[in-house]
């Protein structure tokens, strides 16, 4: 077989790469998205106050940490046993759709917009945020930088910093924000809201008006049948913070709901020797392998998987924005993977209503932020959405309080087998005969960039059976043991 090799693949978080299998007619054989980084944080957390884990657990990624940060301060109201008031639940959900915002904004200007602004198949150099802003313009550069920077900006002023929060605590927040700051987010929301209107009409411009994107969009080069989740309210409407989790079958019909610690009733873990990434599969389905469809235990996550699994959106424009996506789609749930661009700025329309909203609320500036905890530690589980997808923290402690075991399933690791699914899908259909290019290579990698995979976060399989060399010095720099590969027994 000839072997075609992706490494590194661009325009993620993290470190990836693709093998893609040629057979002897020069057609694809088969194809692995591969993660050959290892962080391993569920382990090296044990031992730890559980208390310390929304300070650590943002270190795993500097593109979502306020994800971390959120679902771990969740998991610990569960430790510890402690509600936390409603205005601090409302606080936090300031903070955290703020985080949505800045996020979805850089995925799609500068991860996703190369491909459709620029084009799948332009020189490499030109395929970058700089071609956009060629294309599109400095003002509209000028733009997207200013309304990133407002998001930052909110989560900097109620979680302390805008990378590595430290607002969240069992049972609330550290501090209150003051009428002052309240006007300059109420001001700043209504920018975004604008903002995130003029994101929908570039891609209805760019997008929606080329064919040549419609036909990738609505053809079977990126078309997966699968299972859906997604957190939703008491309406089944999309929901980041507080909620159930939704699972919905390939034609949509409610498949499974649930929350807390009876994720582990729904979500089984399954390894390969070729990733350091787990393959989360429904347990009820079991683990079939790398194939779609009804039997298959495969789901997905991201943006357009919560708007499959919800039944609308809870602020006004952004139901208008999802309902013409499904309109324009042909009804739900939709199974375009591409469609994750459209519904991402679906979402970014509606975080910043939530924030201008929650702006608005004259609860939001209550002092009574915190309760707290008066029992003692257990075990908790925190579910949010990340920018991603589900995303989950597990912790379990002994009486003291101190970590005897974590379990993180995130948003990539979540949609990691249908990643695989996505790239192996886009290279059978792309390359054939032996014909390979670098604009087709590309094309490959948009199989994965629609789920925005964040790979740092998702690396926890120990040990992989990829080769790995790991020296061990002493205090005084002499080499101490070297150790070959973490497969050795």
């Amino acid at each position: 077989m000839k072997q075609v090799t992706i490494n590194p693949i661009t325009r993620l978080e993290g470190h990836g790469k693709i093998e893609i299998f040629l057979d002897e007619r020069g057609d694809v054989a088969n194809a692995y998205f591969q993660v050959p980084e290892l962080r391993g944080f569920e382990k090296f957390c044990e031992g730890r106050p559980a208390e310390e884990m929304p300070r650590i657990t943002p270190r795993i990624c500097g593109v979502c940490p306020s994800a971390h940060h959120i679902a771990s301060t969740k998991a610990l109201d569960g430790v510890f046993n402690v509600e936390p008031p409603p205005a601090a639940k409302k606080l936090r959900e300031l903070f955290y759709n703020a985080h949505m915002i800045h996020s979805h904004i850089a995925h799609f200007y500068a991860l996703a917009a190369p491909d459709f602004v620029v084009g799948p198949d332009a020189d490499p150099a030109e395929r970058n945020i700089l071609g956009v802003i060629g294309k599109v313009g400095l003002e509209v550069g000028g733009e997207v930088i200013k309304h990133r920077a407002y998001a930052q900006g909110i989560q900097a002023m109620i979680g302390g910093k805008p990378t590595h929060a430290v607002c969240g605590l069992p049972g609330g927040m550290s501090k209150s924000i003051t009428e002052e700051e309240r006007r300059d987010i109420e001001a700043q929301g209504e920018s975004l809201v604008r903002f995130a209107q003029f994101s929908l009409k570039i891609f209805e411009d760019v997008v929606l008006k080329n064919k040549r994107y419609v036909d990738l969009i609505l053809g079977d080069l990126y078309y997966m049948k699968s299972y859906y989740m997604g957190m939703v309210d008491a309406a089944n409407k999309v929901s980041f913070y507080e909620g159930q989790v939704r699972v919905v079958d390939p034609e949509g019909k409610e498949f499974a709901r649930f929350s807390g610690l009876d994720y582990l009733e729904h979500i089984g873990e399954h390894v390969e020797p070729w990733s350091y990434l787990k393959f989360p599969f429904l347990k009820k389905l079991g683990w079939q392998g790398f194939q779609d469809g009804p039997q298959s235990g495969v789901y997905r996550v991201a943006p357009l998987a919560r708007l499959n699994a919800a039944d609308g959106m809870a602020t006004p424009l952004a139901q208008e924005a999802y309902e013409k996506m499904y309109s324009t789609l042909g009804g739900k749930p939709a199974h375009h993977t591409l469609a994750n661009h459209w519904a991402r700025l679906i979402e970014l329309l509606y975080s910043s209503e939530r924030v201008l909203e929650l702006a608005r609320d004259p609860e939001i500036t209550s002092p009574r932020i915190r309760a707290l905890p008066e029992g003692r530690p257990k075990e908790g589980v925190g579910i949010i959405e990340a920018p991603r997808g589900t995303l989950i923290h597990h912790y379990q402690t002994d009486e003291k309080g101190i970590l005897t075991k974590v379990n993180l399933i995130v948003a990539t690791g979540n949609n990691n087998a249908a990643i695989n699914i996505s790239v192996q899908r886009a290279a059978k259909g792309l390359i054939k005969k032996g014909k390979v290019s670098e604009g087709l290579l590309n094309m490959v990698e948009m199989a994965f960039r629609a789920y925005d995979p964040c790979l740092a976060c998702a690396t926890h399989n120990l040990p992989g059976s990829m080769p790995l060399l790991a020296r061990i010095y002493d205090h005084e720099g002499n080499l101490w043991q070297e150790v070959n590969s973490f497969n050795q027994d």
